[in-house]
Parts: structure tokens; sequence; C-alpha cells
């Protein structure tokens, strides 16, 4: 059974280590509307954040830092994951993120996470921030 959890208005720290607690205890998780999460905090500094993170490294090297929605919040939650580890690596292939909601779960119950979801005075959403780091959504 997959736990469907809905992304919208959710801050992405709070979604994101909700979720990689439940991938490490072995729950399939499945992150939907990742384009409507928000992240909290002033949107210039969220901005030069997230352009240093693409601009780091080199283009042959890595580290590749991704711009689409459903890769950011994937790639925060797997920063919450050790990964590099046997039992990270395993709850990481658990999550699967999705922008809007596929058809697959179009029908079902979704998921919010409540202390997920508050709303700071200052926040951008993951789609805006997709947007200016060049991703064509």
């Amino acid at each position: 059974m997959v736990a469907i959890i809905d992304a919208t208005g959710a801050i992405l720290g709070r979604l994101g280590t909700n979720a990689a607690k439940r991938l490490l205890k072995g729950e399939e998780i499945a992150v939907i509307n990742s384009e409507k999460a928000i992240i909290s905090g002033k949107k210039a500094s969220i901005k030069n954040i997230y352009k240093q993170k693409r601009e780091v490294g080199t283009y042959r090297k890595g580290p590749f830092f991704p711009r689409t929605p459903d890769k950011i919040v994937k790639r925060t939650i797997r920063g919450m994951i050790p990964y590099q580890t046997s039992h990270g690596r395993q709850a990481f292939k658990r999550l699967k993120c999705y922008t809007g909601i596929p058809r697959e779960f179009e029908g079902q119950k979704f998921e919010k996470i409540t202390e997920a979801v508050k709303q700071p005075v200052d926040f951008m959403t993951v789609e805006e921030l997709s947007r200016f780091l060049g991703a064509k959504i």
C-alpha cells in the first residue's frame, strides 16, 4: 500500500522530515502536487541559496542539482536520508514524487501532514523556484 501525501501548502522541510522518517521505517510514499509545496524565507535569499546549489561544481563531474519541482522535492528528501548506505538507498527507492496528480492516484484519498501546513509570512512555492532556475513548466 502506497501512502499518498499531498504537498499543497506544506512547508518543504517539514514535509521532507516526515516523509524521510516514514521511508526509513519501510513505507512506500508518493508525494503529489510537489510544485505547490512552499519554502519559508525571503524570496531573494531562497533564490540565492538554490542558485548557488545549481552553479557549484562542473558540468561534467557535478554535483548536479535539479530544476523541476518534483525532482527538487525528491532531492530535498534525499538529503534527510542516509542514501549512501544500503538501508538508505532502499528507502530512497520507495519514494516517488509527482508534479500534479497522476492518473493512477485520481479519486484516492490523500494525506495532509498537519504539522507541515503552516502559512509563514515570507515564502516561495517550489514552482516559482523551479521557474527561476530555468525549468520549462
